[in-house]
């Protein structure tokens, strides 16, 4: 029974961080194509909450759900699958959290150029950029670990 739970929770965890960014990604991206620094300035603001309560959240459910999960059924973290999904975890973080800087970053500089009534500064669009290509590896290595975490392939590592 609490194998089932942990695996519901997982599989949540897994769900609010894939959903959540690609959420995220969307709004910043339609926000931005629009240039309006109000605009901006309110999506990055409701992005930067979300990020703090869903995509954070989940991020410390994900390996604890994950860990016990594993202990559970009494699977190794060595294995192949486990291992790989463990170090693409660790990528989709390093992406990940700058890019929370970014999206705050973004959002003053929209507050900023709002309040002035001037247009998106240099720095904004430079940022931008950035927060763009970080999304790439990110999402990828996320589509990664649902595969690994659904297939389970026996793959040798070590």
């Amino acid at each position: 029974m609490l194998e089932e739970w942990l695996l519901l929770a997982h599989v949540i965890g897994a769900t609010v961080l894939f959903g959540t960014g690609a959420g995220i990604a969307f709004f910043m991206v339609m926000a931005h194509r629009t240039r309006d620094p109000r605009l901006i300035a309110h999506v990055a603001s409701t992005v930067v909450i979300a990020d703090t309560l869903f995509t954070a959240t989940a991020a410390i459910v994900q390996p604890v759900t994950g860990y016990l999960l594993a202990r559970s059924i009494g699977w190794e973290l060595s294995e192949g699958w486990i291992a790989l999904s463990l170090l693409l975890y660790v990528v989709t973080g390093l992406f990940w959290l700058p890019v929370v800087w970014i999206q705050i970053r973004l959002r003053d500089l929209a507050r900023a150029a709002a309040a002035a009534g001037k247009a998106l500064p240099p720095a904004y669009f430079s940022l931008y950029r950035i927060w763009f290509a970080c999304g790439f590896p990110a999402f990828f290595a996320v589509i990664g670990i649902l595969w690994l975490m659904l297939i389970k392939p026996a793959i040798t590592l070590f």
